[in-house]
């Protein structure tokens, strides 16, 4: 399969993802709002997927995916599949004394992960009760990412990308089906996410199998490959979970700023995370395994073409999306949340927070791009180091904006952290002869922009001519499908008189 075969895979299930995702976004907004309940059930959530995002999705798979591609290349399917049962045995015991423990310490851990809840009477509780019944989602989904490194090393893409999906119908379905029957619409969400990471683990376990890589229940022992893979999980958790340590962050210090800001940057990250994961995580799936590969083969020039490709092929969906995304934010989260318990001023609060989260976009994807480079080479600690100076950076930029920008600064500074870990890898990977932008992508990422620019003017006077007419949601929502294909068909146009992007381009490149 090709590299843009494997990106498209993986972004139509991740755009499935994404889309399901938002209904359970529209599902919570209408009922918990964006108040106290969903304050404390977004912090529970994010507690588990922080950790998720640093060890299991991130660090594991850079350390992962590179050390079972070369057994698979070198020795074969059966000492591969050892190498991942062995993995999967010492992991699953890691995690389940990791997640033992923090159940018991949980009270103290939410204070540290959100220390203002503790001026509104019951928010600390009712968070880490929360956390309590949604932590266990971690062991279950860290288990399903190895199998999910598996078969993206085998080059299945599909059933893995496909496992977000089930997570949201599963906890969509929680919170219809408990809300009568639990304490508060938090709760229900709660156990919809537990729920969830069995489910994702259940069928993996099922796809894993159907490509004849079953993984059989071994006795964990720490053998010379195993020790290597956590060697180098501990330096790679930070370098690639910094986008999550950064609203980490964000979430401290906005638990201190006002009742509901938890919630302004989660809804607006939840749209921005859209396309991000649409483009960026598919991106990353499919550069990692194909960069090993070509690396162990010993092809660099390859493995070059694949980098600027997946950076052209990156900036051709990101850029209009996150110019688009800074244009028309109030419209966007008016149509996807204004209902039930989220009213006008929540919808301004979170639109703003869109608008600053979407001037990184671009960045984000890019990150994507570049740390495969230096995991395909197994190096785990260049990325964070890198990304320790963006957590200090991001911090800084947090306290320095927080005072006159509230939320907002908090998007904001996330979205400079992130430009600024783009320009560091970049940079040390070009020192290193790793990467080097060739002809066309020099001359394709300026005509990108400017087609942006275009669209960006076009939508602007779109907006302004045609949103006043949206009175209710139901011309609300055909406003901005009427604003969306605007927009499409504005960047589609430059883009093809400028030369920066041509359907007869992508077709070729999903062809090769």
């Amino acid at each position: 399969m090709s590299l843009f075969r494997s990106i498209a895979t993986v972004g139509g299930f991740t755009l499935a993802s994404r889309v399901t995702g938002l209904m359970r976004e529209m599902m919570i907004a209408h009922f918990l709002g964006a108040g106290m309940v969903a304050d404390a059930f977004f912090v529970a959530f994010r507690f588990p997927n922080l950790f998720r995002s640093l060890f299991a999705e991130g660090a594991f798979n850079a350390a992962f995916v590179p050390l079972f591609t070369g057994k698979l290349t070198a020795e074969g399917r059966e000492e591969a599949r050892l190498f991942a049962e062995r993995s999967l045995a010492v992991l699953f015991v890691a995690l389940a004394l990791f997640v033992a423990v923090m159940e018991l310490a949980m009270p103290w851990a939410i204070v540290g992960l959100a220390p203002g809840f503790g001026t509104t009477p019951g928010k600390m509780e009712l968070a880490t009760e929360f956390s309590r019944i949604c932590f266990p989602y971690l062991l279950f989904i860290s288990l399903t990412s190895l199998q999910a490194g598996v078969l993206n090393s085998l080059g299945r893409f599909a059933a893995a990308a496909g496992t977000p999906v089930l997570l949201n119908l599963t906890s969509m379905a929680g919170l219809w089906v408990l809300v009568p029957f639990t304490p508060t619409a938090g709760h229900a969400m709660a156990w919809g996410t537990f729920a969830a990471g069995i489910v994702q683990f259940s069928w993996l376990v099922f796809s894993v199998r159907k490509a004849g890589m079953s993984l059989r229940v071994t006795r964990p022992r720490l053998s010379p490959e195993v020790r290597l893979l956590f060697k180098r999980i501990v330096p790679g958790a930070v370098g690639a979970g910094v986008y999550q340590v950064n609203l980490v962050v964000n979430t401290m210090i906005a638990s201190m700023v006002a009742d509901g800001a938890v919630s302004y940057l989660n809804y607006a990250d939840r749209v921005n995370q859209l396309p991000l994961g649409v483009v960026g995580i598919a991106i990353g799936t499919a550069l990692l395994p194909l960069l090993s590969r070509q690396l162990r083969e010993g092809d660099v020039a390859a493995a070059a073409v694949s980098q600027n490709r997946a950076m052209e092929f990156g900036l051709v969906l990101t850029l209009p999306a996150a110019v688009a995304l800074m244009v028309i934010a109030a419209p966007v989260i008016r149509v996807l949340f204004q209902r039930g318990s989220f009213g006008p001023a929540e919808t301004a609060a979170t639109a703003s927070a869109l608008v600053a989260f979407a001037i990184g976009l671009p960045a984000y994807v890019l990150v994507k791009v570049l740390t495969p480079a230096f995991f395909a080479r197994e190096d785990t600690a260049t990325p964070v180091r890198v990304a320790g100076a963006t957590m200090v950076l991001n911090v800084v930029l947090n306290l320095a904006l927080v005072s006159s920008l509230a939320h907002v600064g908090m998007a904001l500074s996330t979205a400079i952290a992130a430009w600024f870990n783009v320009v560091v890898l970049a940079v040390l990977l070009h020192r290193r002869g790793f990467f080097a932008m060739d002809a066309r992508l020099r001359a394709k990422a300026p005509r990108i922009l400017a087609a942006c620019v275009v669209m960006a003017v076009v939508l602007w006077g779109a907006r302004e001519l045609l949103w006043p007419y949206a009175q209710g949601q139901l011309l609300a929502v055909g406003v901005l499908a009427v604003l969306v294909v605007v927009g499409l068909g504005a960047f589609a146009v430059a883009a093809h008189l400028l030369h920066a992007a041509r359907l007869s381009d992508i077709k070729a490149m999903m062809r090769r």
